[in-house]
């Protein structure tokens, strides 16, 4: 069966997770590999990653998801929030409404993705607060994701 590997990655998380995907399919039927492109729909099966923006995937993602018809997808993705399962269930289910009808959802993964340092500048920049430093010690967490062990729940998911 044909697929491709759609991702946007704005700090090169999502990309190391679809570089972790296609470490582990067969390559032969790897028909597109690369950023949202029309050229991606010809596969039977898209395995589709994004960063999160405002609690769902980023504006280039979900307008290709829209292109979709009926093929079959499994979504991967990367939030600088992270930690909770809850969370990251939350995220997909958004991302799944996006679909278009006959698109079969084969899966998700998400998991925590580190951010650029001007978030953390901003962070530092707001009033001491609990909030503060809770933003400021998620940040720090996520510096180390994707980790070995995030990709290998990935690669895990995938096959």
């Amino acid at each position: 069966m044909s697929y491709a590997i759609v991702y946007s990655s704005r700090t090169g998380n999502t990309k190391a997770l679809a570089d972790a995907i296609r470490a582990v399919l067969p390559p032969e039927d790897c028909c597109y590999f690369g950023t949202p492109d029309a050229a991606a729909l010809a596969a039977q099966r898209l395995y589709i990653g994004f960063w999160t923006d405002k609690g769902t995937c980023d504006g280039d993602t979900a307008a290709f998801l829209a292109q979709l018809t009926n093929q079959e997808v499994f979504l991967f993705g990367t939030a600088g929030f992270g930690g909770s399962a809850d969370y990251f269930e939350q995220i997909a289910h958004r991302v799944e409404a996006l679909l278009p009808a006959g698109v079969t959802v084969l899966g998700h993964h998400l998991c925590q993705g580190r951010m650029p340092m001007t978030v953390r500048q901003q962070y530092e920049a707001m009033e001491d607060s609990p909030r503060r430093a809770q933003m400021l010690e998620n940040f720090d967490a996520a510096l180390s994701h994707p980790d070995a062990e995030d990709l290998r729940q990935l690669q895990n998911a995938v096959q």
